[in-house]
């Protein structure tokens, strides 16, 4: 193994970038594999494509004879490119992305053949739901369930596949996937902001939800990566010291692209050009060898469809530039861990962010009117908002001088803080001339276009206003983003339906539209004050006021998504017709269940490494030593004991740490044990989490000591400083 070890950084160390050919990046490539308005035009008659853009502009239907047409339109676009199969691309509840490919090839009952791809096809298909996650919604003997087309979301062609993006559903209508529930939470929000808009502007039709993602990433050799069993199985490091040198020099935030890296984003932001991801920004991040990738804002379906393939394109050009890309929260002890902050706001279909203030914020109603209630939205569901991005990879990085604390804040800034108060200081009833004048309306055209940054940034804050949109810092870099934000636009939808009903029971006493709007943003303020925090989240004394203030502070994923199955949950979800109970429920299972399966894999792993890997070179080195106190004995005599002090330490020193990795993985093995016993998945996870994961630090400890002691020629594992300095 020792030897794999350095095969493995010979390889790397010889690696050289491989030949670009820069191409044009204008609009003649983007979107060229995307079956975009541009193909549709091109390809499909002007009824079908009257059909899909009636779909996804006003969500009606598509029928089946309609389908077939544009079945046709999409299968020539496709071959015209080389295309040979379709899949119905989806995204289970596994966290990655699912797809069967079938050909387009067919026979005919002549021994002929032709390519064939119809409405039926393009609609709907029946993948196995039994064999992916369901959180008992099916038996295992009960295999169906549907793939149904999602026309806002356009079909692309990746490789010789064209992807057809579809939500998948049990064959009882619950759904199985991220896609459905996102889907029903983006039409809520739509309808309730489309309501509250129209007291500013009656001529909104539609409101939508942006999301621009940022992808924080880790890049490693994936020779060197193929060294370590604990990085390909669980996707991070579970032993190994810390460099001498990591982040403390902060030389590599914003530093010099390195050249082959440099190389893999160019060929990886051709690949996302084709397929229509409108990537923007890339960088250095804080850690050695850690990255980032963010694009322009999407509406937020679309967003995050292209977040799943991103995540998928990235491992694909990874490989051809031999590199293995990590999107674990936390995959090296001691440096940053990484995130993907969700950058989300609310826009008219007559071009206005509903998120952007005028000129000053107390000038701008309809921005205080979103502005308001979204924070309300986020105090009364802080904790449902916790567990969107709970999992057992986000747990090492949430709190960790790095991501924001596991208490769920919103920071707004010194002049939005000092608006609100302001605010909340005005007398009940009617404004005074003086007041009505300042929360008047600005009329839309008059809205400038650039505005002032009106916040500071707050690294430590969960859930940030940052200038025209709030940013959820704490959703993790392997996450789904459809979780965070089906989370989030449905508790928006709640809450501007509950504000339109309270203004419009004050109008119906003859109140003023302006004032009853502002009494009620007023009333809201007062409530939502304990959710808003300016100051460290790192800090102790943070900890003790958020508990003061009654804010939860869910620091492990168990205890987390408690908040999935409370009550107010349950009522929002079915309310707001975004989920069932069942389905509510399910993904509280599963999402149980898949902590317990990561944490169970880690334990084996570790344990695997520790007694097959460190114990045996342990042995090996002390075994040498050993013999070089005996050649000091035999030469020495009655001088030895004073000059094989230290070789008698070291072989002490290593025996107690191969006697302390023996007991704790013994323990860690009867930890399990006892867990796995347990059959409420609620308590096997609490157990993994309270008895077994514990176990993890207290074994690489011993492990990671052993490093600093044993002759690098023998020790087997691919040190920090190899995988994070590597080029």
């Amino acid at each position: 193994m020792a030897v794999l070890r350095f095969k493995a950084l010979e390889e790397a160390s010889n690696r050289q970038p491989i030949k670009f050919d820069e191409r044009d990046l204008k609009s003649n490539i983007f979107g060229s594999n995307v079956f975009n308005d541009k193909s549709m035009r091109q390809y499909l008659t002007p009824d079908a494509y009257r059909g899909v853009r009636d779909a996804v502009q006003y969500g009606t239907k598509i029928d089946r004879k309609l389908a077939e047409y544009i079945a046709m339109g999409m299968k020539e676009w496709a071959l015209a490119k080389g295309v040979t199969h379709y899949t119905h691309w989806f995204q289970p509840l596994t966290g990655t992305t699912a797809e069967k490919h079938d050909a387009f090839f067919e026979t005919d009952f002549e021994g002929g053949c032709l390519e064939r791809f119809g409405g039926g096809q393009l609609v709907q298909q029946e993948p196995d739901a039994s064999s992916f996650p369901n959180g008992g919604i099916r038996n295992t003997f009960e295999a169906r369930g549907y793939t149904a087309w999602d026309p806002t979301s356009p079909a692309f062609i990746f490789g010789t596949t064209l992807c057809i993006p579809t939500v998948f559903i049990s064959y009882t209508g619950e759904a199985l996937d991220y896609k459905t529930p996102l889907l029903r939470a983006l039409t809520a929000v739509d309808s309730a902001a489309t309501e509250v808009c129209r007291y500013f502007d009656k001529n909104v039709k539609k409101v939508t939800a942006t999301l621009g993602w940022e992808q924080e990433y880790f890049l490693i050799d994936s020779a060197l990566a193929k060294s370590r069993p604990d990085i390909l199985i669980t996707g991070r490091t579970l032993l190994g010291h810390t460099s001498a040198k990591g982040q403390q020099l902060d030389d590599h935030y914003f530093g010099s692209i390195p050249t082959r890296v440099l190389t893999y984003m160019r060929d990886l932001e051709e690949e996302c050009m084709l397929l229509g991801i409108p990537v923007k920004t890339r960088h250095n991040e804080v850690a050695p060898n850690q990255f980032e990738l963010a694009p322009i804002f999407e509406e937020t379906n679309l967003a995050v469809d292209h977040n799943s393939l991103l995540m998928d394109v990235m491992q694909k050009v990874g490989e051809r530039h031999h590199f293995k890309v990590l999107f674990h929260e936390k995959p090296f002890k001691g440096v940053n861990g990484s995130g993907k902050h969700n950058n989300w706001s609310l826009a008219t279909d007559r071009g206005v962010n509903l998120l952007s203030p005028g000129k000053t914020p107390m000038s701008n109603l309809q921005f205080l009117t979103f502005f308001v209630n979204t924070i309300k939205a986020v105090h009364t569901y802080e904790a449902l908002m916790r567990a969107s991005i709970a999992s057992a990879s986000n747990d090492h990085r949430l709190g960790a001088n790095e991501a924001p604390p596991a208490i769920i804040s919103v920071f707004i800034g010194q002049q939005l803080t000092k608006v609100l108060n302001e605010l909340e200081g005005v007398s009940s009833g009617k404004l005074t001339p003086a007041e009505k004048t300042d929360l008047k309306l600005n009329v839309v055209g008059k809205i400038p276009d650039v505005f002032l940054d009106n916040t500071d940034r707050n690294r430590t804050s969960p859930f940030a206003f940052t200038g025209n949109k709030f940013e959820f810092r704490a959703v993790g870099s392997s996450a789904n983003c459809a979780n965070s934000m089906t989370t989030l636009n449905t508790i928006v939808a709640k809450q501007l339906r509950d504000f339109k009903k309270e203004v419009d029971a004050l109008i119906e006493t003859g109140m003023k539209k302006d004032d009853a709007i502002f009494n009620v943003l007023r009333e809201y303020i007062k409530q939502s004050k304990n959710i808003l925090f300016e100051g460290d989240g790192y800090s102790e004394a943070w900890e003790i006021e958020a508990g003061e203030r009654g804010l939860s502070n869910f620091k492990t994923t168990p205890s987390a998504l408690k908040a999935r199955v409370s009550q107010l949950a349950l009522d929002l979800f079915s309310e707001m017709n975004v989920m069932n109970h069942v389905e509510v429920e399910a993904r509280y299972e599963i999402e149980l269940e898949e902590y317990t399966k990561k944490i169970q894999i880690e334990g084996r792993v570790l344990g695997d490494i520790a007694r097959n890997h460190i114990i045996p070179t342990a042995i090996r080195y002390q075994n040498t030593l050993i013999d070089n106190v005996r050649g000091l004995k035999e030469i020495f005599g009655a001088e030895f004991q004073e000059i094989g002090r230290e070789q008698l330490t070291l072989i002490r020193e290593i025996s107690s740490h191969i006697e302390g990795i023996n007991t704790k993985v013994e323990e860690m093995r009867k930890a399990r044990k006892a867990a796995n016993k347990l059959e409420d998945a609620s308590e096997m996870a609490e157990a993994y989490c309270a008895n077994v994961k514990p176990m993890f630090d207290k074994i690489r400890w011993h492990c990671d000591k052993l490093e600093l002691m044993i002759d690098d020629e023998i020790w087997t594992m691919t040190k920090y400083r190899e995988l994070l300095f590597t080029k």
